[in-house]
């Protein structure tokens, strides 16, 4: 190996090492904002779903209410 091809090599190897960390840091930070958009799904799921039930609860004792008297 001479000179020149061992420059090339010392200069590749720092960059290579840093696209490998800053594509890993992209892959966390895309992992970390899909994480909240899910979490940010199941809160309004679970939101829908209580207001689902408390609706059924009411309109069911309206109905008992009617039928009993």
């Amino acid at each position: 190996m001479d000179s020149k091809e061992k420059h090339i090599n010392d200069n590749e190897a720092p960059n290579a090492d840093m696209i490998a960390n800053s594509l890993k840091a992209e892959g966390r930070e895309r992992h970390r904002e899909n994480t909240r958009k899910i979490n940010r799904l199941w809160l309004w799921l679970g939101v829908l779903v209580l207001v689902a039930i408390l609706l059924y609860w009411l309109f069911s004792m309206g109905m008992m209410k009617a039928i009993a008297g």
